[in-house]
């Protein structure tokens, strides 16, 4: 059936959405349909005038693409709260790719999810399994098994090498011995079988610094015998995002994995270049970014190496101790701390410090900044986050540089805890749409379904989504290209984002006028 070929009255939709331009993710130009969607699929797209439909949406005078992928989110917990659900889906993102950086909630042994769950608390939340799942620990479908119709939007998961690595090792800084570096393959090999879309490193964080391109290409042979990438949290960025990105190919090379890098930042020319270097070798290379020149972490990560270890309780005594303190005071140049601004902070003692530079909140209460600093890691068990400015080479000409390469995907790096958390997670994508799309012009609007839904879709094999083609799994957004833009500002995070006001995920109306419909489609995607 043709794209403009009548549908006759005997024919009966569950949903469709009329009159609007089509973009379809496959790169053509937009072109006006209608979208018939019966049993959670695409049945139609063409001139439907005179089909009938259960529900029907007017997509008059407004663009239809398909459902954007969020390619990096930490959203394990986040994914279930309704107003994260909303942030997103006023955003067009109706599927989230979690267990980034190394560091999830599966697979992990019991002693694994305790650790992860306290040293990546600030970016994770609260395991939604650990409760239950606690005394022997958890695998990655019953992780999986949490989000399957409990939320409306999609989920994919990768397996993280961190998280794998303590369930083997605990927090050994040793290389693995050949029964170790087995057992993390088969655990790897585990999580895949059960559906994850590839394996995640954070070569910034523990325990993953403590590994080599030899073992993550080890445990990435499963992946790449799938046809799944290898995602890593690089070990270095910016000016030294070369040494990063040669660790990341030669694991590649290792493996057989394509690769796929996190959150790309820092000079842009000089970084899509190394991109288009290492595909010109015959890499298989890409990269997410999100359109801000700030990050977001755990303020544990900043410490020195000699302190931040991976005994907790050890980091949290060392904290304590006067020559400790003094010691951080002499080792951390005083221009970094006004760079860090306290974005969660769960001890109630410290909670007005939320939104401020952490000098700042030092001088507010009367202290040198390193003492503040371990006055609120130890009040806090280590659970504080930071919002922190990235080096002045990552300017909006970088991050412009890299949105246009083809290499690139959207990701917001999305973290939705304490009072005034990074508002990527809230506005991202709107503003990619919004100012990058519609503003400057760096993609056209049949670009903008190529970034956000076909090439993430591609990258981790969810061959069902990405494209408004018949036959594939009804996920799609209907954006308004006057009006969408993003709210959401580091002084005012948590406001939703505006001119995407209706979305549909697996053929169900999950927004509507602006608002949830209460009904949770979302499924977990596994790659095919």
């Amino acid at each position: 059936m043709t794209n403009r070929q009548t549908v006759g009255n005997n024919v009966t939709f569950d949903v469709l959405v009329r009159g609007g331009i089509v973009f379809d993710g496959t790169g053509r130009p937009g072109y006006r349909a209608d979208i018939g969607i019966a049993d959670g699929r695409i049945r139609d797209i063409g001139d439907l005038g005179a089909a009938r439909a259960r529900a029907e949406v007017d997509a008059t005078r407004r663009y239809v693409l398909p459902g954007f992928i969020d390619a990096h989110v930490h959203g394990e917990n986040a994914v279930l709260d309704p107003q994260v659900q909303l942030a997103a889906l006023r955003q067009g993102v109706t599927t989230f790719v979690l267990g980034q950086d190394g560091l999830s909630f599966a697979p992990a042994s019991p002693a694994a999810l305790r650790w992860v769950a306290r040293y990546f608390a600030a970016v994770n939340g609260p395991a939604p399994t650990l409760a239950a799942y606690s005394g022997n620990g958890v695998t990655v479908a019953e992780l999986m098994a949490c989000y399957q119709h409990t939320t409306a939007i999609n989920t994919a998961y990768l397996v993280p090498h961190g998280t794998v690595r303590y369930s083997v090792m605990g927090g050994s800084p040793l290389p693995p011995d050949a029964e170790q570096l087995a057992a993390m393959v088969a655990l790897t090999e585990q999580g895949l079988e059960q559906g994850a879309v590839g394996v995640s490193s954070g070569l910034g964080y523990l325990p993953g610094r403590f590994a080599d391109a030899e073992e993550l290409g080890a445990v990435c042979v499963p992946a790449a015998r799938r046809g799944l990438p290898y995602v890593t949290h690089m070990r270095t960025y910016g000016d030294a995002a070369d040494k990063g990105m040669s660790e990341a190919c030669a694991v590649g090379r290792i493996s057989g994995a394509a690769v796929h890098i996190s959150h790309y930042h820092g000079p842009g020319e000089m970084l899509a270049g190394l991109v288009d270097t290492a595909r010109a070798t015959g890499q298989d290379v890409t990269f997410d970014t999100y359109p801000y020149l700030r990050g977001c972490s755990i303020l544990a990560k900043m410490l020195p190496d000699w302190l931040a270890t991976a005994d907790l309780d050890g980091t949290l005594e060392a904290l304590s101790d006067r020559a400790v303190r003094e010691l951080l005071d002499t080792q951390i140049d005083d221009s970094l701390w006004s760079a860090f601004i306290l974005a969660h902070v769960p001890a109630a003692r410290y909670r007005w410090a939320e939104g401020l530079p952490l000098d700042r909140a030092a001088a507010w209460a009367g202290v040198r900044p390193a003492v503040f600093c371990a006055d609120v890691l130890v009040e806090s068990g280590l659970d504080v986050g930071i919002v922190f400015d990235y080096p002045e080479r990552a300017l909006e000409d970088s991050v412009r540089c890299l949105l246009r390469h083809e290499a690139h995907m959207g990701g917001s790096d999305g973290i939705y805890l304490g009072g005034r958390p990074h508002p990527r997670g809230y506005g991202a994508f709107a503003r990619m749409l919004a100012r990058h799309c519609r503003e400057l012009g760096d993609w056209t609007w049949a670009q903008a379904g190529e970034h956000l839904a076909a090439r993430p879709a591609a990258r981790f094999r969810l061959t069902d989504r990405g494209v408004l083609v018949r036959g594939k799994a009804a996920d799609l957004v209907v954006v308004d290209p006057h009006t969408v833009r993003d709210r959401a500002t580091y002084a005012a995070p948590r406001e939703p984002a505006t001119g995407i006001d209706d979305v549909i995920v697996g053929g169900v109306p999950v927004l509507a006028g602006g608002r949830r419909t209460g009904r949770l489609p979302g499924t977990v995607l596994c790659a095919c």
